[in-house]
């Protein structure tokens, strides 16, 4: 279940962005993130209100520092790209929970009502997450050493700009 969000919100992020200061495991936490109160009900982090709130506080904290900005920004697209993940908008209440009303949707999280298909999708992503290895040349000593201290991919991965 943590796979499935984390590989695959990294993967989307770096093929739309193609941003080398974006720090990715911000966006990788982001992805997870909601996940915590999973195992109590679907809330308030299952909503859109969450990651705007988070990015309204990123924008206004960062105001003037551009590449600061850049690498916080990847908590909330995170967190954006987990609800686009977790079908989030399927749960209409909890989707636009504050604004669609006070109550969210009953039952359990989206995460934990898949059964075995969660499982299904965790394989899907240690797949993708081998083959992103490769395509971010984290077998280099050099650059998988700076994405764990930066989080950052080394730009010469990045594709060439339009």
């Amino acid at each position: 279940m943590l796979l499935w969000f984390a590989v695959m919100g990294v993967v989307v992020t770096f093929f739309i962005f193609q941003s080398p200061a974006i720090d990715y495991r911000l966006v990788a936490l982001g992805a997870v993130l909601p996940v915590v109160e999973s195992p109590f009900w679907a809330g308030p982090l299952h909503s859109l209100l969450a990651p705007t709130v988070v990015l309204v506080l990123v924008m206004a904290c960062t105001v003037r520092r551009r590449l600061v900005r850049r690498r916080w920004l990847g908590l909330p697209i995170g967190m954006y790209f987990h609800l686009v993940l977790d079908l989030a908008w399927t749960r209409t209440a909890t989707f636009w929970w504050p604004f669609a009303g006070l109550e969210l949707s009953p039952g359990p999280s989206p995460e934990l009502s898949r059964g075995i298909w969660s499982m299904v999708l965790d394989l899907v992503a240690v797949l993708v997450g081998i083959w992103a290895y490769g395509r971010f040349g984290l077998d280099d000593p050099d650059r998988r050493q700076r994405f764990l201290r930066t989080g950052q991919l080394d730009r010469a991965v990045m594709g060439p700009r339009p």
